[in-house]
């Protein structure tokens, strides 16, 4: 069975990260292919970076699929792109947060999400209302750090999100905390064993569930809702990116 793990980011080093925790929970057999575009925001903070990380994330889903990919996770919280990968794909595409939310949901009676910037609270928010978890989701938390100060080993940002992981579990009543970020997927283990309480590292869970997918030979839905694009024409840069007619 072959993953791919797409980091929509262009930031290498948080490939890597991604990589090393995909491969660490992977079963035996399970071929893990961790990658980024090379075209794109260095870091997804906002709906602005998300419609830029957009294409080079299709352009590297096509070509995983094209190589034998089982399943795709796309490797931020913000799940960018999920719905139009699933449009052009077959095989289970999967995006961290909603496969964090799902297994926080069993795992606990409430959950709650540590992020990054304060303007990621309301994006996860309304992914918990997406996804269905909104009775579940207990709140979601900022720890007030740029995405890319989880890179810097000595950025303080670790030390940020475990100071909201704690207050989740100590306020918020939360018993799971989901880390909003996959530059967050080193710390799920030791805060894990120093509260007692599943924190959730979305990367983790998603290549699991893609794993299962793939296993039980469920694929997507190809009527209505992620129904291939319709054939047309694409107009200047992205005409190479036009839908063909595959009937």
């Amino acid at each position: 069975m072959k993953i791919l793990v797409i980091n929509p980011n262009t930031t290498a080093s948080m490939t890597d990260k991604i990589r090393e925790t995909a491969i660490s929970v992977a079963a035996p057999g399970t071929e893990i292919v961790a990658l980024n575009p090379a075209d794109g925001p260095v870091s997804i903070e906002g709906h602005y970076d998300e419609a830029y990380c957009v294409p080079g994330l299709l352009m590297e889903a096509k070509k995983g699929a094209a190589s034998g990919a089982d399943a795709l996770v796309i490797a931020c919280f913000d799940d960018p792109g999920l719905e139009a990968c699933r449009e052009v794909l077959e095989i289970p595409v999967i995006g961290i947060c909603e496969a964090a939310m799902a297994a926080a949901s069993m795992v606990g009676h409430g959950f709650s999400v540590v992020t990054t910037l304060p303007r990621a609270v309301p994006i996860i928010e309304a992914l918990s209302f997406k996804y269905g978890f909104e009775r579940q989701c207990r709140g979601v938390r900022s720890a007030a750090i740029p995405v890319l100060a989880l890179e810097q080993e000595d950025g303080g940002g670790a030390a940020k999100v475990r100071q909201e992981v704690i207050a989740a579990i100590e306020e918020d009543g939360a018993e799971a905390v989901l880390l909003g970020c996959a530059g967050m997927t080193d710390l799920a283990d030791a805060l894990t064993r120093e509260t007692g309480v599943p924190v959730i590292d979305g990367v983790a869970a998603a290549v699991k569930f893609a794993e299962a997918l793939a296993g039980l030979g469920v694929k997507t839905c190809k009527r209505r809702a992620y129904e291939a694009p319709r054939a047309k024409k694409y107009s200047g840069a992205f005409a190479f990116a036009a839908p063909e007619d595959k009937s």
